[in-house]
């Protein structure tokens, strides 16, 4: 039966940027709800110290939780090698990072879709980064997870993979079992493509995922095709929401990953409106499960 955990989407300024918050307040409000672990940010502020590594994981295993999975944003597709370079690093840094917290998924991404770069030259730069850490989270017994995303935060452009068909190549072309897919329905959206179809090209390789939800403020699906699908920037026309409440079919991407035989982790990157939107989210996502994976 796959297992919940959550991300700390409403708090990630408070815990990554003005230090607001601390972690240890997250882990005591996450502990309330019912799930089973937390998934992880490598930006946390507390982070940059690794002899507060161990501590977290002690904070988070007295809780009853586990830290299965970690959330970081490498750019592979960078066009000077020394830039690449450093980016392999910091993604074996992030891998000790999982490790260190007990964790078994750490993420990949592509990087930036910047202008002057082929389809070609960013598979060729993305998958020869990802397999040079390949090996290294093996070591570890660490699976890299590559997510259908859509831009980090502190990105100039979109991910270089945020459209389904070049996703589906660089995954083609990484055989490694130490990696797999993180699938995340609601960033289909921002690609302006259908979720559902995205996912039954790559179900077999999907080993963890994101839940989330997004819901129209205005206009049609076919509006934000038109007019958002791609560009730079946040889509206007698209909004996060309590899950269960949106545009996603839960039922329909549940039933393909119950006939894939999926077994693993889902986390929840959703309450953005405070800790009751949350626990509504988890309560769905609960009785989904408990449908799917009697």
């Amino acid at each position: 039966m796959p297992q919940l955990a959550a991300f700390p989407k409403a708090f990630m300024q408070a815990l990554c940027k003005d230090g607001s918050m601390k972690l240890a307040e997250w882990i005591a409000l996450a502990s309330t709800l019912d799930i089973d672990g937390l998934e992880w940010y490598a930006g946390f502020l507390e982070m940059a110290d690794e002899r507060n590594w161990v501590d977290f994981r002690r904070q988070v295993e007295d809780r009853g939780l586990t830290i299965p999975m970690m959330c970081c944003s490498p750019d592979f597709t960078h066009p000077v090698a020394e830039f690449r370079k450093k980016e392999v690093e910091k993604q074996k840094r992030w891998i000790d990072m999982t490790h260190a917290l007990g964790g078994s998924f750490c993420r990949v991404l592509s990087g930036q879709r910047r202008p002057e770069l082929s389809i070609p030259q960013g598979l060729d730069l993305a998958a020869e980064c990802i397999g040079e850490c390949l090996p290294y989270a093996a070591d570890y017994g660490i699976t890299l997870i590559l997510e259908n995303h859509y831009k980090d935060d502190f990105w100039e452009y979109p991910e270089f993979a945020q459209k389904s068909d070049v996703f589906c190549q660089l995954v083609d072309r990484i055989k490694h079992p130490n990696f797999g897919v993180n699938y995340d329905p609601s960033n289909t959206y921002l690609a302006g493509e259908d979720p559902l179809e995205l996912l039954r090209r790559v179900s077999d390789r999907v080993v963890t995922m994101h839940a989330s939800d997004r819901y129209l403020l205005e206009g049609t699906l076919e509006d934000l095709r038109r007019e958002e699908g791609g560009a730079t920037g946040y889509a206007r026309r698209l909004s996060h929401g309590e899950i269960g409440k949106g545009l996603n079919d839960y039922d329909a991407i549940f039933t393909e990953l119950k006939r894939a035989e999926f077994d693993s982790w889902i986390s929840i990157e959703d309450g953005v409106e405070g800790m009751d939107q949350l626990e509504r989210s988890v309560a769905f996502l609960r009785g989904k499960i408990a449908k799917y994976w009697p």
